[in-house]
């Protein structure tokens, strides 16, 4: 057996997995790794990347370059042109994103699933009674992106993005380990509202990029501001942002989940159920 399976078979144990990302000091540890990431000494930058290979199925195939100045450079890693082919039809909203698909499907009323048996509700994750209103009895899919995924995203439609709120909170992980431990996981995470208006239908679309432990840290290409743990606000910030479809809207430090709204109307494409894998660019939601 293979160093590598037997971390793996370590970390698949379920009460080893749970102790080791999240009873820890989180918060701490998602500070000290943003550090330690950015670090561009070439022998941490080597062995640190080495042992990310060591115990996961990292795939830098698809990436721009094949150097990196450091972690960071290689978790925030642009791919090669045409490695991700956008769906051009404008009945459909693409994935903004690479991810496992989670819980996803229609909201009954103000209540969606975070994990079979765990549900959560709209205003305890958006806080905003407007947006609450606008998906009661809307439809979601839940995006979560793994540690080697490519870790930008990008706009699911031709749309203008107007505003983004910042909700601060914890560093739990978002893995499927702690989203059947712990309630109402995603509604205290840190997180950032994208509301993109679609330009051809005006409809509003959502996006909640979700933070959690070693990955509290966003960037938008649209705002002059890292969304991170030290952040004091503000809370809304107001901007102005036209985006073709499938151009980036920006990245996760490391990676971490996004939930997409949508209103009453839209349905999931045939691809779209818990547990397929998804790229960016690739069906995700029909228009009505």
């Amino acid at each position: 057996m293979t160093v590598r399976s037997q971390l793996a078979r370590l970390f698949q144990q379920e009460d080893i997995n749970f102790l080791l990302t999240n009873r820890i000091p989180r918060a701490m540890l998602t500070r000290f790794m943003g550090w330690f990431s950015q670090i561009e000494l070439p022998l941490v930058r080597d062995l640190s990347i080495g042992f990310w290979r060591l115990i996961s199925d990292l795939d830098l195939g698809e990436a721009r370059k094949s150097r990196f100045a450091s972690l960071h450079d290689c978790f925030i890693r642009e791919l090669k042109d045409g490695a991700r082919p956008i769906d051009a039809d404008p009945a459909l909203l693409t994935s903004p994103c690479d991810a496992i698909i989670g819980a996803c499907g229609r909201v009954e009323g103000t209540q969606l699933i975070q994990a079979k048996g765990h549900p959560y509700t709209l205003p305890e994750l958006l806080c905003d009674p407007e947006l609450v209103k606008l998906y009661r009895d809307g439809c979601y899919v839940t995006l979560r992106l793994t540690s080697t995924m490519y870790h930008r995203f990008h706009a699911p439609h031709d749309c203008r993005v107007g505003q983004v709120t910042y909700i601060s909170g914890d560093t739990w992980n978002v893995n499927p380990v702690a989203l059947k431990r712990v309630e109402k996981l995603f509604c205290k995470n840190e997180r950032a509202l994208i509301r993109t208006r679609l330009e051809a239908t005006n409809y509003v679309v959502t996006l909640v990029p979700v933070a959690a432990v070693l990955v509290a840290s966003i960037r938008l290409h649209f705002l002059n501001v890292l969304l991170h743990l030290k952040y004091r606000g503000p809370n809304v910030m107001p901007c102005d942002a036209h985006l073709r479809k499938g151009e980036e809207m920006g990245w996760f430090q490391h990676g971490s989940t996004i939930i997409v709204f949508a209103p009453d109307g839209f349905t999931l494409c045939a691809n779209v159920e818990p547990g397929a894998v998804i790229r960016m660019g690739q069906p995700l939601l029909r228009l009505p």
